[in-house]
């Protein structure tokens, strides 16, 4: 059952009508039998491995609690972390390392096909990376002393099973999630409309934008040497813009859908294609939840910036290798993180160049050149990331490379379709309302609009959705992460 569908939302209806129907003492219940039910239609065994994780993650959080205190607490931590990334390194993982360690021997193999190895043939459950980091990020909270192993069995997997976050995040904190679910809440009919509007606007970038762009993205990402390199070109720049509406719509009903249920989840993208340099890109304005998780989990603890310089560059490094092997078992999201660290070690090597340079370039043009930069250095890898395999990833940069001496008559000659007009009209809409939202938040704005224009708005965005919207059940590109 996907949120971009009509089951899902007369579903969610029903569980919101009931929600506030029903006492504060049996909210949980109802929230927590809504969730297993949404995981259950993507495939009922995948219960059991949400019922595993909030089992360790209960267990494991009681024994670890106040770890500094505790003289096997760093044991149990350690046993519990493992207990839950274990899972995922069966599921995500084990198929990537034996097929890496049979390529690697291959050369040493006598005869073809004597080195291969079984395969497990696994499929990755929905949302296994999100919960499963959550789970882990209680767990360390809880050692930490920043919060009291949850007693409640039912709030904690409420916490873990929440739908609207399950299988495409934010991966919020317990330390923030369950003082809200514990507290309850009262219908507020300013937070439902603000629920309401985030819904609606990720309905929108999802089902309008997104999915209209994926057909371009396909067809220059598939059969990339038959294809005309200005069909590849237009692929590589629609697929910043489908992978962004896709993965922010997502963000945006899951806290407009927790926001109408009371719960106030932690804001995910903030305008990223507006980014001055790489650095603010990841760590201010895109999948902040993970960011914030790869930062206060793994950055710090390996010393982050304390460390002498070469090390320095070395954690960021190891940090976005990891967090591209995070998004897939592949060498191509391997190599995607390990660019984007790279951009990043080399951004701040250049700090004083940086400098030289805005002091003597006017500053509104220095920040034009700044955002197309750091935008298409971002377009660059998520070619990348996009690509099924490395030489498919190659063969899109060859052929549009190729013929770069012959894009003036291939750019005269090409098919503009009415749809791809639309798109491109989409996608400037798009970054003129995101232009607009930088300077005051476009919900303010709308907020302050008469009534009649204000409605007629809303109106004008659920025609979109039921006139030119693609409602093909097409799965967000995050569930499979």
């Amino acid at each position: 059952m996907l949120l971009n569908s009509f089951s899902f939302l007369w579903f969610f209806a029903l569980v919101a009508v009931v929600y506030y129907s029903i006492p504060g003492r049996f909210r949980w219940v109802l929230l927590l039998v809504a969730s297993y039910y949404f995981y259950s239609a993507f495939e009922l065994a995948y219960l059991v491995l949400l019922a595993y994780a909030t089992a360790a993650a209960y267990v494991f959080g009681r024994l670890v609690e106040d770890g500094s205190q505790n003289p096997r607490g760093k044991l149990w931590l350690g046993l519990g972390v493992l207990a839950q990334l274990s899972v995922l390194a069966v599921f995500k993982y084990a198929d990537f390392l034996l097929e890496s360690v049979e390529s690697a021997l291959a050369p040493f193999s006598l005869f073809q096909n004597a080195l291969a190895i079984p395969r497990l043939g696994w499929l990755l459950p929905v949302g296994l990376s999100f919960f499963t980091f959550s789970c882990v990020s209680y767990i360390i909270d809880c050692y930490r002393g920043k919060l009291r192993a949850e007693r409640h069995l039912g709030h904690l997997a409420v916490y873990v099973a929440f739908f609207p976050k399950l299988v495409a995040g934010p991966i919020e904190r317990a330390t923030s999630f369950l003082p809200q679910l514990r507290e309850g809440a009262t219908f507020d009919p300013v937070r439902v409309a603000f629920g309401l509007q985030l819904l609606l606007w990720g309905l929108f970038k999802k089902v309008v934008i997104a999915d209209r762009l994926a057909e371009f993205v396909d067809a220059g990402f598939t059969n990339t040497a038959f294809q005309s390199p200005v069909t590849v070109l237009i692929s590589v720049y629609f697929y910043a813009f489908q992978i962004y509406c896709d993965f922010s719509g997502y963000s945006d009903m899951a806290i407009g859908l927790a926001a109408i249920l009371g719960f106030t989840l932690i804001e995910n993208f903030r305008r990223p294609y507006l980014s001055r340099n790489i650095a603010e890109f990841w760590s201010k304005r895109w999948h902040i939840s993970l960011a914030n998780w790869f930062r206060d989990y793994l950055y710090i603890p390996l010393g982050g910036s304390r460390m002498s310089r070469p090390r320095f560059y070395l954690n960021v490094m190891a940090v976005f290798a990891v967090s591209g092997l995070w998004h897939g078992a592949s060498w191509t999201f391997v190599i995607w993180g390990a660019i984007n660290g790279f951009y990043q070690v080399i951004w701040l090597m250049l700090a004083g160049l940086r400098q030289r340079l805005a002091a003597v370039i006017p500053g509104a043009l220095w920040t034009a050149i700044s955002v197309l930069l750091t935008f298409h250095l971002i377009v660059f890898a998520w070619v990348f990331f996009r690509a099924a395999t490395l030489s498919g990833a190659i063969a899109i940069f060859d052929r549009v490379w190729s013929a770069l001496s012959l894009y003036p008559s291939l750019l005269r000659t090409y098919n503009w379709t009415p749809e791809f007009w639309l798109s491109l009209t989409l996608i400037v809409v798009l970054m003129i309302v995101e232009c607009f939202d930088e300077v005051r938040s476009i919900f303010h704005r709308i907020a302050a609009l008469p009534l009649l224009p204000r409605w007629g708005l809303y109106y004008s965005m659920i025609a979109c959705l039921l006139v030119i919207g693609r409602w093909s059940g097409a799965e967000f590109v995050y569930m499979q992460f």
